[in-house]
């Protein structure tokens, strides 16, 4: 019938969130972020620690646009939270703190950036603010040598 309007899923039914990029993100993780030997023990415990979580998105922290990995976040559309999964980085990471938005290409093996400006399901990676990545190292006192005339 035109115009009928289905009727109301019952409570418990929970609307899957947008579809999953944990099949994406393995794949960027072994051919293009953590490939090679030299990466594999970092690359087998953060795919170790995807398969333990239950989020179906999952975000790429990188150094900066020369896209070096850092860490893995899980990202949750629905409350846009994204929290440390493993890796180097901030615990969170919020709106504010994001500089650019990447997606995977699995065909060509890379990352590239997208001119996007707001966080979505569809991206892949990120990057922070330079100044994030910051540490505050406490101020050494500078030796002061005597001048000799």
């Amino acid at each position: 019938m035109v115009g009928d309007v289905m009727p109301a899923r019952p409570k418990l039914y929970k609307e899957p969130s947008a579809k999953s990029n944990k099949h994406i993100i393995q794949n960027a993780l072994a051919h293009c972020c953590l490939a090679g030997k030299v990466n594999e023990g970092q690359k087998n415990k953060i795919l170790e620690e995807m398969e333990k979580s239950e989020a179906n998105n999952f975000l790429v922290l990188f150094r900066d646009s020369g896209c070096q990995f850092r860490s893995l976040y899980t990202y949750c559309p629905e409350t846009e939270e994204i929290n440390k999964l493993a890796g180097i980085g901030p615990k969170s990471i919020t709106r504010k703190m994001i500089e650019g938005l990447y997606k995977y290409n699995s065909d060509k093996k890379q990352f590239s950036q997208i001119p996007a400006k707001t966080m979505s399901a569809s991206v892949d990676a990120v990057t922070i603010h330079n100044h994030l990545w910051q540490t505050k190292k406490p101020a050494t006192p500078k030796k002061v040598v005597p001048v000799q005339s």
